[in-house]
């Protein structure tokens, strides 16, 4: 048994059908056949078993060498090893690299970012700003994600606001995406953010959805809340 069959052998041990079957209807388009049926706390515990020891972590790199995967779990997992294994931020980021054209639903792709970005967001914003431009739907998501987990604080550019606003694109999840960034940036940066959407710089989609989701959050005071109500387009 290789080692990539030996982790897939793990995968089915913690096969959940009735988890699977329920899953599958959060990630449309992905063919049903291809979901085990493993929680995300199972692939996080069994991420961090194989980086537990030495040997572990040689058959990991195995793993992520060995692509494609055939099941989105086998993905999920690749994801989650990537931020174990990677020494700093510039492995991590040409880890992703390699794997970002195997990437075919948001799942997996927001699951993506490791938390070591942290420790060098200069070199992030740098390599995945190009990537914007890529015309790849999920390599696009993946760096608008890593914007919103990283980059709306200390390293919080009033410029990414308007690179955003100008990726005009029909795709679904990128737009999704970019409305998700906007929800985070008027609760971080609000009155960086707020000028956007009083001008109406955003397509009437992403406009409206962002607002939605800001209204979904509780960081938002109700003033403001009933501000942005009035921004709302028809």
């Amino acid at each position: 048994m290789t080692e990539t069959q030996e982790i897939l052998a793990r995968l089915f041990a913690l096969q959940d059908v009735k988890y699977g079957d329920f899953h599958s209807k959060l990630v449309p388009g992905l063919a049903r056949e291809r979901i085990i049926g493993v929680r995300t706390p199972a692939l996080r515990k069994l991420a961090a078993e194989l980086c537990g020891c030495q040997e572990g972590r040689a058959q990991a790199r195995d793993f992520l060498a060995c692509l494609p995967h055939q099941y989105y779990e086998e993905n999920n997992l690749h994801g989650l090893l990537i931020g174990r294994l990677a020494q700093d931020a510039a492995e991590a980021l040409t880890l992703t690299d390699r794997f970002l054209p195997y990437v075919d639903n948001w799942a997996t792709c927001d699951l993506l970012p490791p938390k070591i970005f942290q420790k060098d967001l200069p070199l992030v914003r740098k390599t995945i700003t190009p990537w914007l431009a890529s015309g790849q739907t999920y390599r696009v998501r993946f760096a608008i994600v890593t914007m919103l987990s990283f980059m709306l604080e200390e390293e919080f550019a009033p410029a990414d606001l308007t690179l955003l606003a100008n990726l005009q694109t029909e795709e679904y999840y990128i737009n999704m995406a970019i409305a998700w960034y906007y929800s985070f940036a008027l609760i971080k940066q609000y009155e960086q953010t707020i000028g956007l959407f009083e001008a109406q710089s955003l397509g009437k989609w992403v406009h409206n959805k962002s607002i939605q989701k800001a209204l979904e959050s509780y960081r938002i005071p109700p003033e403001r809340k009933e501000y942005l109500r009035s921004l709302r387009r028809k």
